[in-house]
């Protein structure tokens, strides 16, 4: 660049430059610290071994017992650490849970392999992103609880334990994460984290389809979470807002019900059409109009079915991926009480690309409500 033309830069340009060359995410990283790796590599020296005397990095065990190496150890969502103790949860910010369940699923099952294949693929990612500058390990505690034990073949006792499972971790007042499963489940993590919140819960679902019959071929299906989460006293219907919508996989009978409650349906075009700032914005009055605080369910299936094949209902013309991770960030930039990411269906995608971006969803939204201080404490105390 010639220093004429660097004089002929506005204000504005140079902060793009700015941010072009990084300065704000380098400014944030060196702030960070990284008291909490330093442990984890100590206790892994300590319960791994020292590594062989031939290996010149000695920080490196014996046994894997950080997120190194990426393709080994045992499959948590990012190698938070295990808690076997459920009863020690209160002592995390954060919870991941999965809902290994698909009986509620009306074509393509599969899903009950979701929470696996997340875990396993997430294995990929580090716990620090640069475009947020954030480090999950060192500016939150977060924890793998496992799956709920839910009941193949009976609907209504696995929603009683995902129920029971959900409410748990919130009243011990842990962000609770959810890996679904089907859709269906919506229905008892809403339920389970409502209980404890003095006054309404709003829910945002990115997703394709409505979701809102009453039943499916005579059952609480995959199609019918958000008639029965909206019964819920303090989950009323005009807080529900469902962005995304559209296609040939939009039953009547669930428009009819969202007619008659009055909820809110943002459809895809439309998302288009304003931009997803707007969208997001939209969602988020509607969502907050007098609510105490905000539920999150991401459908993978929300997103073109050219990204995600493994699902169980795919619908080309979705969200982009890269429009669904802007929509989840601007709706998480408020809080959360709670996320979900359901749908993803293993069988039906070799290459792990759905698993992948519902693991991204979810750091994603983990790195906005620590950046926004929703959560956290800054890191830097092991």
């Amino acid at each position: 660049m010639s220093r004429d033309h660097r004089h002929r830069i506005g204000p504005s340009d140079e902060e793009a430059l700015k941010r072009l060359k990084g300065y704000e995410g380098r400014e944030r990283e060196a702030a960070i610290g990284s008291a909490r790796w330093d442990a984890e590599v100590e206790r892994a020296l300590e319960v791994g071994l020292p590594a062989a005397e031939s290996v010149q990095d000695r920080t490196i065990s014996t046994f894997s017992r950080t997120e190194l190496p990426y393709f080994a150890g045992i499959n948590t969502f990012m190698r938070f650490p295990f808690l076997e103790d459920v009863r020690e949860v209160g002592n995390y910010d954060v919870a991941i849970l999965g809902a290994p369940f698909d009986m509620g699923t009306t074509y393509r099952s599969g899903t009950r392999f979701g929470p696996q294949a997340i875990r396993r693929i997430s294995g990929l990612y580090s716990t620090y992103n640069y475009e947020f500058g954030v480090d999950l390990r060192e500016q939150m505690t977060a924890c793998d609880l496992g799956d709920v034990f839910v009941i193949p073949a009976n609907l209504e006792k696995s929603f009683d334990q995902i129920s029971r499972a959900v409410s748990h971790v919130v009243s011990q007042g842990t962000f609770p994460v959810i890996l679904g499963g089907d859709h269906s489940i919506g229905y008892p993590d809403v339920r389970g984290i409502a209980e404890h919140i003095e006054g309404n819960v709003g829910i945002i679902h990115l997703d394709r389809h409505v979701d809102i019959q009453e039943k499916d071929m005579d059952e609480r299906m995959h199609t019918t979470p958000w008639f029965h989460a909206t019964n819920i006293p303090n989950a009323p219907p005009k807080n529900l807002v469902q962005c995304g919508i559209g296609g040939w996989q939009v039953p009547r009978a669930g428009v009819e019900v969202a007619r008659e409650r009055q909820t809110t349906i943002m459809t895809i075009g439309e998302v288009e059409a304003m931009g997803v700032d707007k969208a997001a914005e939209m969602a988020l009055e509607v969502a907050w109009d007098g609510a105490e605080a905000v539920y999150l369910s991401f459908d993978i299936d929300s997103v073109d079915s050219g990204f995600v094949p493994g699902t169980g209902w795919p619908e080309p013309g979705g969200y982009l991926p890269r429009e669904a991770l802007k929509f989840l960030h601007l709706v998480a930039e408020e809080g959360l009480c709670g996320m979900e990411v359901v749908e993803v269906s293993p069988p039906y995608d070799h290459s792990d690309q759905t698993a992948l971006l519902a693991a991204r969803a979810v750091a994603d939204v983990l790195a906005t409500i620590v950046s926004e201080g929703h959560i956290g404490d800054g890191g830097g105390t092991p």
